[in-house]
C-alpha cells in the first residue's frame, strides 16, 4: 500500500508540475481538456499521498486545486453543450 500512495503522489506531482510547464510554454492552453484533466487527476493523487501522511493542510490545497479543476471542466462541458434559443 505504501508503494501505491508514494507512487500516485509523485504521478500527481508530474501531472500538475508537467501541466503547469506545457501552459507556460504555450504548448497547451489552460482551458484545454489535458490541462484541466491532468490539474485534477494530479491534485487528487495529491490529496490520497497527503492525507496518507497525515499533511492536512497540503490535502486541504489539493482539494481546493481538484474543485477548481472540475469547475472549468464544467464551465468547458456546460459552454461547448449550450443550445441557442
Amino acid at each position: 500500500m505504501h508503494i501505491l500512495i508514494e507512487t500516485l503522489g509523485w504521478i500527481g506531482s508530474v501531472l500538475i508540475v508537467g501541466a503547469y510547464a506545457l501552459n507556460i510554454s504555450g504548448k497547451v492552453s489552460h482551458n484545454s481538456r489535458a490541462y484541466l484533466w491532468a490539474n485534477l487527476v494530479g491534485s487528487a493523487f495529491f490529496v490520497v499521498n497527503t492525507l496518507y501522511h497525515g499533511a492536512v493542510p497540503s490535502a486541504a490545497v489539493n482539494v481546493v486545486w481538484v474543485g477548481i479543476a472540475l469547475w472549468g471542466i464544467w464551465r468547458q462541458y456546460s459552454t461547448k453543450n449550450r443550445h441557442p434559443s
